[in-house]
């Protein structure tokens, strides 16, 4: 349920030439957009409890790549071997009835085992003509299972389609089905045989998420859960079509513009150039873009939107703007050496912009 009322602020409905005689006509339509609205909300909450039937806390990790659902944005998640990163990607598609690949990046993998390729079809008459059939990245929701594991030249070929949301071949472009995003798992860099993804890459993932090792009562229930006997199937709880509307009504909540301005405060501050926080000018080489404060605003709305809210709160913004912004900004040598790492940074960026 939405925790306050819906009001004519909140989806932004202009007031211009506003006539009094169709005040209960829009109070009608306001009462069937809250309806629909607390419906929708109250499907992402059954959503979290199908994906918890296999998965065992994380609940932070599921709430960002939820986020990331809502603002139509692809996630970026890392983690060592084994924390299930995999595992709640696909759960998610279950309980969503939505079209699933999964791609298992590997060094040996091609551009053309992700888009598809061309071949050459004879029709009944004998003539001969080139058909383009379509790769895994066709779907709904991609997997891009350790996209870390494969050369550059492969992780290149998601470059338009996270983008543009389409894909070029032959002169012909192919628009993917909405909604679409990719998930993609890496692991740690400093493991053997990864490639660290390029910048213009990260940039395209709304959010870059750590996902951590489970507390001792956590791991417990794992080991539990994990040996005895299989849980319950998940069940398909959303369709697609709620999910796009959920993406239009994440875009309607309603943020101050005082808020708006913090936002690019921080993102402006980020900058080693022109910034005046310490920390940034002695360990980063480059700040954040304004991609940044996008995907912090846009991701704040989801989060107000997932916790029943229909305006953003700093609270909300303090809890995306990590993962919004850990994979914009670069650190320097210095910064390596000392063992400093972006969260840090963005710590005090956070607290000189006063979120």
């Amino acid at each position: 349920m939405l925790c306050s009322g819906l009001q004519a602020g909140d989806l932004k409905i202009n007031k211009m030439g506003f006539n009094p005689k169709h005040s209960e006509r829009m109070n009608e339509d306001l009462k069937k957009i809250e309806q629909e609205v607390n419906e929708l909300t109250n499907k992402l909450s059954d959503l979290k409890k199908e994906i918890h039937k296999v998965i065992v806390g994380q609940e932070e990790v599921l709430d960002q790549i939820i986020v990331s659902m809502l603002a139509s944005g692809h996630i970026l998640v890392e983690g060592m071997p084994g924390l299930a990163k995999t595992l709640m990607i696909k759960s998610i598609s279950q309980a969503l009835s939505l079209n699933f690949k999964r791609i298992q990046f590997t060094p040996d993998l091609m551009p053309t085992d992700i888009l598809g390729t061309e071949v050459i079809e004879e029709d009944e008459h004998g003539h001969k003509k080139f058909k383009y059939n379509k790769g895994p990245i066709f779907s709904n929701i991609v997997l891009a299972d350790e996209i870390n594991r494969t050369p550059p030249k492969t992780q290149a070929a998601l470059l338009e389609v996270m983008q543009e949301y389409s894909v070029t071949y032959g002169g012909t472009q192919y628009a993917m089905d909405k909604p679409f995003f990719i998930l993609a798992t890496q692991n740690p860099v400093e493991q053997s045989g990864t490639f660290p993804l390029p910048e213009a890459q990260t940039d395209r993932f709304l959010l870059y998420v750590l996902i951590g090792y489970p507390t001792e009562s956590e791991e417990s229930q794992i080991l539990k859960q994990t040996t005895g006997k299989k849980p319950e199937p998940i069940k398909a709880v959303m369709s697609g079509e709620d999910l796009i509307k959920l993406q239009q009504f994440t875009r309607d909540v309603h943020i101050e513009d005082e808020l708006i301005d913090k936002v690019s405060k921080l993102v402006r501050l980020s900058r080693p150039e022109s910034s005046s926080v310490e920390e940034v000018k002695n360990y980063v080489d480059f700040g954040a873009g304004p991609r940044a404060g996008q995907a912090i605003i846009l991701a704040s709305k989801a989060h107000a939107l997932l916790h029943g809210r229909l305006a953003v709160t700093p609270k909300d913004i303090t809890s995306v703007v990590y993962p919004a912004m850990r994979h914009r900004i670069m650190l320097n040598f210095r910064a390596e050496s000392e063992g400093i790492i972006t969260d840090q940074v963005i710590k005090e960026l956070v607290n000189t912009a006063k979120l």
